[in-house]
């Protein structure tokens, strides 16, 4: 079966830690060639609570986009998303993108419009795959991100999967901006 190029967006303000890596090892059944960017926190976006951890994940599936989807809702219920009484956001992951699919799939719109709304999801792609184009737009992430003027504060924090640390020290280094330099 052909392999698909994915990008996936995750975030978590409850358990962040736990959520998130119970997010990754469940995405790593799903995904082969899979890759991290740094983790990133950031203001809550969207929801009252505390703040996010945000990253983005690169990988290949052989699971169609609507499978895919599925798959990914139910690694979200595994970490409580759906839970009545549940507070915050405990795990949330999007398709960003699909390969370079462009258009409204089921009720799934890609490119995600969040890719160019928030710091928080465009940084990451910037870091994890500079020279990838946006399907939708023709810019490289990087480019994007150098040219953003999103009004959103972020930051990179140290964060471990599976013994490694995701997020480079010199990137740890940097001061606390949303907006590129």
């Amino acid at each position: 079966m052909p392999l698909t190029p994915v990008l996936l967006g995750l975030g978590s303000n409850v358990e962040r830690e736990n959520h998130l890596c119970a997010g990754l090892d469940a995405l790593a059944e799903l995904l082969t060639d899979m890759r991290c960017s740094p983790v990133f926190e950031s203001l809550a976006v969207g929801y009252k609570g505390d703040n996010f951890y945000n990253l983005v994940v690169a990988g290949q599936t052989a699971l169609p986009l609507n499978e895919l989807d599925r798959r990914l809702k139910f690694i979200e219920a595994d970490n409580g998303r759906y839970a009545p009484e549940r507070k915050g956001l405990p795990l949330d992951i999007d398709v960003l993108l699909y390969d370079t699919l462009v258009g409204d799939f089921d009720g799934l719109r890609l490119p995600r419009a969040e890719i160019l709304k928030n710091a928080f999801v465009l940084r990451p792609l910037a870091w994890l795959v500079p020279e990838q184009r946006h399907p939708a737009v023709g810019r490289s992430f990087a480019e994007l991100w150098r040219e953003a003027r999103i009004d959103q504060q972020l930051w990179p924090v140290s964060f471990h999967w599976r013994g490694v640390e995701l997020t480079p020290l010199e990137l740890l280094q940097e001061p606390r901006s949303g907006i590129p330099a």
